[in-house]
């Protein structure tokens, strides 16, 4: 798998915003990455240095459209934490 694989799209809520002081980025990833996958695709990408990833997968939500309902597609998500000399990754600034 390519790095750009495994990495899909950033998560950005308010509250994956809120942890951006601490140095975390939470990023959907692919069904099939682990932790180290992860790691690794993160810091070949943004050329930084990660110190943990957290992993979890996020089950689909139950949606209904008048009479037909059903879920939506299940996703897994990556907490990355990069260490304090690392420097930011700029996909999150609004700069």
């Amino acid at each position: 798998m390519d790095s750009r694989d495994i990495i899909l799209r950033p998560v950005v809520t308010e509250s994956s915003m809120a942890t951006l002081d601490d140095k975390r980025y939470t990023f959907d990833v692919a069904l099939s990455a682990t932790k180290t996958q992860v790691k690794k695709a993160i810091e070949d990408i943004f050329d930084v240095k990660v110190v943990k990833v957290n992993i979890m997968n996020v089950r689909g939500k139950l949606k209904r459209q008048g009479r037909y309902e059903g879920y939506t597609s299940k996703r897994r998500k990556a907490i990355v934490t990069l260490s304090a000399d690392s420097k930011e990754i700029k996909l999150f600034n609004e700069e």
